[in-house]
């Protein structure tokens, strides 16, 4: 596994070098974004498999080359819980996310016959890897350059398998003939996202 670490933006021949599809996590300095916590890293992956850890300018965090990855809708973005992702990539990237694939959204609709849908659970079943999600608890907002080995892997990790993943999850969704029902969850993201943003955390839907 190629790591590269990266400070404030990919070059635009980085940009440029994605073709098809990447995949993509974040980390943050707590899960309460955007009212208190922010940005940390953005992992991507390509599909060779090369890993680009991107620290953003935590001044105004302006990334013209990654925005315009992210906003490109030839390239598919691949992510799990995309939810979180996709809100603190668009809040603090100022953006607009287009063509993704929720890896945990395919799993809940086409995995049914287990409850157990977190990444690690489909590294193991589908590339049948151990990964350990220890350093998730981190202090992601330090310098990139002073995080460890073990940290870096951990959030390559999180990228490096989701190609494979999605994959396989595409496999069932059609076999299973529930790719509709999928399509829709993801076109509706955009209005979960919406709804977080505007402090409504709960299950809108729900009596």
């Amino acid at each position: 596994m190629k790591i590269t670490k990266i400070k404030e933006d990919i070059t635009s021949e980085i940009a440029k070098s994605f073709q098809n599809s990447i995949a993509i996590d974040t980390e943050a300095t707590g899960l309460q974004i955007p009212e208190r916590d922010k940005l940390s890293l953005i992992q991507i992956c390509d599909e060779k498999g090369n890993v680009y850890i991107i620290q953003p300018n935590k001044e105004n965090f302006k990334a013209p080359n990654l925005v315009s990855v992210l906003e490109n809708d030839k390239i598919l973005k691949i992510g799990h819980f995309l939810r979180f992702d996709k809100n603190a990539l668009e809040y603090f990237l100022k953006c607009k996310i287009k063509n993704i694939f929720d890896t945990k959204i395919a799993s809940k609709i086409v995995r049914t016959y287990t409850d157990a849908h977190g990444l690690k659970n489909l590294v193991q079943e589908f590339c049948n890897k151990s990964i350990d999600k220890r350093q998730g608890s981190s202090d992601w907002n330090k310098d990139i350059n002073e995080l460890s080995d073990k940290q870096l892997e951990y959030a390559a990790n999180d990228v490096i398998y989701l190609h494979k993943i999605k994959k396989e999850l595409e496999k069932m969704l059609v076999r299973e003939k529930r790719m509709g029902l999928f399509q829709n969850c993801i076109a509706f993201l955009n209005t979960r996202v919406e709804l977080d943003q505007k402090g409504f955390k709960e299950d809108i839907f729900e009596h």
